[in-house]
């Protein structure tokens, strides 16, 4: 099994390169696990306070539940994986059955922050991108899917997304194998990143 962190700032295009990796390997072999559905369960609080908190860090995360959630899968087994909605600031109720899979690819701006998950990654990937395209991208994403206003997206971003980005994500480019620029599509650092997987399956399995 092989287990890749892919971190990075919010908008910086985690999900596009998640997306290319995972079409380069057959769909029976990889798993993708989402930070965004390890937010701590809400549901003791007034959806005011829940939209009052500070989701950009680390001390929103359930990382407990996630390390727990990776051993299940490198000893063989499945486990139910929270389901999030960022309408409801809050955990569905709901669960996905997640498998073990020769490839679990973790993504989310803080999975690299935290030692214990850090140091389960075989492949530890930082994707970058400048500040104005990543609010640029949050700003779209946030208004078409999340239900969030244009006032309400700018202001989330400079009192807790900004700072919390410089203190606690783009940190963790140190600790990154590759580090990946999304201004541009970046075949060169895809076509890296399967090779070193498909070397990594390829050993295992001899």
């Amino acid at each position: 099994m092989l287990i890749i962190g892919i971190a990075g700032g919010t908008g910086s295009g985690k999900t596009t390169v998640v997306d290319q990796i995972v079409a380069e390997l057959p769909v029976d072999e990889v798993c993708v696990i989402s930070q965004d559905s390890y937010y701590h369960d809400t549901s003791h609080l007034s959806m005011k306070e829940r939209s009052e908190i500070n989701f950009d860090h680390p001390q929103a995360i359930d990382f407990d539940l996630l390390v727990c959630h990776l051993k299940k899968l490198r000893e063989g087994n499945a486990f139910e994986q929270p389901v999030y909605s960022f309408v409801e600031h809050n955990r569905t109720g709901e669960t996905i059955t997640t498998y073990p899979k020769k490839v679990i690819i973790v993504e989310g701006i803080l999975i690299l922050s935290h030692p214990d998950i850090r140091d389960m990654f075989d492949i530890k990937i930082f994707v970058h991108a400048d500040s104005d395209e990543r609010l640029i991208r949050r700003l779209k994403r946030d208004i078409a899917t999340r239900g969030r206003d244009l006032e309400e997206v700018l202001h989330r971003y400079q009192t807790t997304l900004k700072p919390m980005h410089l203190q606690f994500i783009e940190p963790t480019k140190e600790f990154a194998d590759i580090i990946i620029p999304t201004n541009k599509y970046n075949t060169v650092a895809i076509d890296v990143i399967r090779s070193i997987i498909h070397q990594k399956i390829s050993y295992s399995e001899s």
